[in-house]
């Protein structure tokens, strides 16, 4: 576990862009986080970037130095009546991966979503992934149900378990 007091958590900035592309793709690499399969481009995770505004934060998880993961708040409709809604996205680097920096950002990230008032963030998880499903209850992130057979990852259909928070 690394101590909080060594992880730095802020608000990420375009220099963090090459950080936050390398993680994101590791995620997809290792086939447990996202239904994803094509890396990102530097182009494509700098226009991802530019789509959050002020109310969809993106933070950044510094330990000595270097960006070991980021977290996002995200849209999670275009309709008005989802707006006080957000998705979630947290990503962790891999070898840093089990050390308490998953949970930092999501704590954070809920912290930051009550600021912005949102009512409600929901998430998607690959229901393989049992540390980030575990983690997200943790969290107060409750399950909502299964999506059977909602993604196809390497010629399989994966099951992907849809969660909640509601903010008071």
């Amino acid at each position: 576990m690394i101590p909080v007091s060594a992880v730095t958590l802020r608000a990420a900035t375009g220099a963090d862009l090459p950080a936050v592309k390398d993680i994101y793709n590791q995620g997809i690499e290792d086939r447990v986080a996202t239904l994803e399969t094509q890396p990102r481009s530097d182009d494509e995770i700098a226009a991802w970037f530019e789509a959050h505004g002020d109310r969809h934060a993106v933070l950044v998880a510094d330990v000595d130095g270097v960006v070991s993961g980021w977290a996002s708040l995200n849209p999670f409709s275009h309709r008005c009546a989802h707006a006080a809604i957000a998705d979630l996205s947290v990503y962790v680097a891999r070898e840093k991966r089990g050390r308490g920096i998953g949970r930092a950002l999501l704590e954070a990230l809920v912290e930051r979503a009550r600021e912005a008032r949102f009512h409600k963030i929901v998430l998607h998880a690959v229901a393989s992934n049992e540390a980030g499903t575990r983690l997200y209850r943790r969290v107060g992130f409750r399950d909502v149900g299964v999506f059977k057979e909602h993604g196809e990852i390497d010629g399989a259909y994966v099951d992907v378990v849809a969660m909640e928070r509601i903010l008071p």
